[in-house]
């Protein structure tokens, strides 16, 4: 697996980040003042814990599951779907089963 990804040529942002056994795996794609992109790579039964972000983020589900709470409420989501993690509302994940995703954060 190449680990460069280039400006202007398209990329599957699934095939850019890979597994690791008992681990989440991180990799930022674009970090600039306005907001960062980041690819991330869960193994079952991995997660993040509660808590919160000043600002607003998009979670895209690229491969497996998740369960992401928000303020108590459980969403369920597979690969393929996205949902929008308001600021300063608190919220957790858990790999339902290995998964993937890219989180947008919009800095304001």
């Amino acid at each position: 697996m190449n680990n460069s990804i280039e400006s202007s040529k398209a990329f599957v942002a699934a095939e850019r980040i890979a597994y690791a056994a008992g681990s989440v795996v991180s990799k930022t794609i674009v970090k600039k003042p306005s907001g960062n992109i980041t690819l991330f790579a869960f193994d079952k039964g991995e997660g993040l814990a509660e808590h919160s972000s000043p600002h607003d983020a998009l979670v895209q589900v690229l491969d497996g599951q998740v369960e992401i709470t928000m303020s108590g409420m459980a969403h369920h989501l597979q690969a393929g779907q996205c949902i929008l993690l308001p600021a300063n509302i608190p919220h957790a994940l858990k790999a339902t089963g290995q998964f993937k995703m890219m989180l947008t954060m919009i800095k304001s």
